[in-house]
């Protein structure tokens, strides 16, 4: 018997936000709003494929954002220009964003009459993945440049994604990226995932991409 207490604090943080988390999915289920949690590392393309996004979805359906970042507002400020709704979320030092913080910032947000909020998460591959959002879908976002053994390095990510977005695909040519090598990896990972090749600069595939969001954000309203 150890001459102390042990606390596992972490199971404990966990199994709070997995309630938390539950409770906010079905509220969001009863407003008929669709929350997408989009991860990836930093300097993956998060934001310039929200652009695009919103401009592939904005005739069909109302978009809030939320940019969760450590500190500055330039990405919040990029997403303005394009005229969706979007809030600026401060973490403090935090690499992740949980529930309750989600729930705060789509609070801020005012998600009244959207039907796709779409939560821009702090760019990392480990933290992010531990803490259930309470996002109706999760997805993230693997560059070109990072290299396609990501899915060995990081596997609870791409464990616990819809669908992953393979992005710069246009910069192929340029780096030893082995495609088929990804999907395979990630579909031992996740059989369920979907992977969708796209180029957030040229717009190449971003269409595949707004066809399941459409249809994700049906499902959830019926």
């Amino acid at each position: 018997m150890d001459p102390y207490k042990i606390l596992e604090i972490k199971e404990s943080v966990f199994e709070d936000n997995d309630r938390q988390a539950d409770l906010l999915r079905n509220d969001l289920k009863t407003e008929k709003t669709f929350l997408l949690n989009l991860m990836s590392s930093p300097g993956s393309g998060k934001t310039t494929t929200l652009v695009q996004t919103i401009a592939a979805l904005k005739d069909d359906m109302s978009i809030g954002i939320m940019e969760a970042d450590i500190d500055s507002d330039v990405d919040a400020r990029t997403i303005f220009e394009t005229g969706a709704k979007v809030i600026q979320l401060h973490t403090g030092g935090m690499c992740h964003l949980d529930a309750e913080m989600t729930r705060q910032g789509l609070d801020g947000l005012d998600t009244q009459g959207i039907d796709l909020a779409i939560l821009e998460n702090v760019g990392n591959l480990v933290c992010p993945a531990e803490f259930d959002t309470g996002a109706s879908k999760n997805a993230m976002i693997l560059s070109v440049p990072e290299g396609d053994d990501k899915p060995l390095k990081y596997p609870l990510m791409f464990s616990i994604v819809d669908v992953l977005l393979v992005n710069k695909i246009d910069a192929m040519d340029f780096f030893d990226f082995d495609l088929e090598a990804v999907k395979e990896r990630v579909t031992k990972l996740n059989p369920n995932i979907k992977v969708i090749p796209i180029s957030a600069k040229t717009g190449e595939g971003i269409g595949e991409w707004a066809d399941w969001l459409r249809s994700e954000v049906k499902k959830w309203n019926t």
